[in-house]
C-alpha cells in the first residue's frame, strides 16, 4: 500500500510540475499585468513546491519503496533521469529570480516589466526545461519497463 501511496505522490507532483511549467510558458510575456505577474509567481511557487516534492518522494522510492538503490543507481536511464532533473532545476533558477524580483512591484501595484532581451531568454529557458521533462518521461519508461 505505501508503495503504491509513494508511486501515486510521485506521479502527482510529476504532472503538477508539467502543468506550472506548461501555463507558465504560456503567460509569460515581458510586459505582464500585475495580475498576470502575480499569477507567473504562484505558478512558480508551484512548481517549485512540485519539483521539491518529486525529488523527495523518488529518493524514498528508490532507496525504501521500490526496487533499491542498487538497481537504481546502476541503472543508466535513471541516471539519465537525474541529470536531466538537475539541469531543469539549474534552468529554472534564472526565471525564477526574475519572478522573486517583481514582488516589491506587484505589492506596490504596479506590473512589471522585462527587458526583451531577458523575456526572451527566460521563454527559451522555459522551453528548454519542457523538452528536457519530455526526455525524463521517456528514461522512467525505459527504466520501468526494465530496457538496458
Amino acid at each position: 500500500m505505501s508503495s503504491a501511496l509513494m508511486a501515486f505522490l510521485h506521479h502527482a507532483a510529476a504532472f503538477v510540475l508539467v502543468a506550472a511549467l506548461a501555463v507558465e510558458h504560456m503567460l509569460f510575456e515581458p510586459r505582464p499585468t500585475r495580475a498576470a505577474a502575480r499569477r507567473l509567481m504562484r505558478l512558480d511557487m508551484a512548481y517549485g513546491a512540485a519539483a521539491g516534492t518529486l525529488l523527495i518522494v523518488g529518493f524514498l522510492r528508490a532507496t525504501h519503496f521500490e526496487k533499491g538503490w542498487a538497481y537504481y543507481s546502476g541503472n543508466p536511464y535513471f541516471l539519465a533521469k537525474v541529470a536531466m532533473f538537475a539541469v531543469v532545476a539549474l534552468l529554472s533558477a534564472y526565471p525564477t529570480v526574475v519572478f522573486l524580483s517583481w514582488r516589491k512591484a506587484v505589492k506596490a501595484g504596479k506590473a512589471p516589466e522585462v527587458p526583451v532581451r531577458k523575456a526572451r531568454l527566460i521563454a527559451l529557458l522555459m522551453r528548454a526545461q519542457l523538452v528536457l521533462v519530455v526526455g525524463i518521461l521517456l528514461c522512467a519508461a525505459f527504466m520501468a519497463k526494465g530496457v538496458a
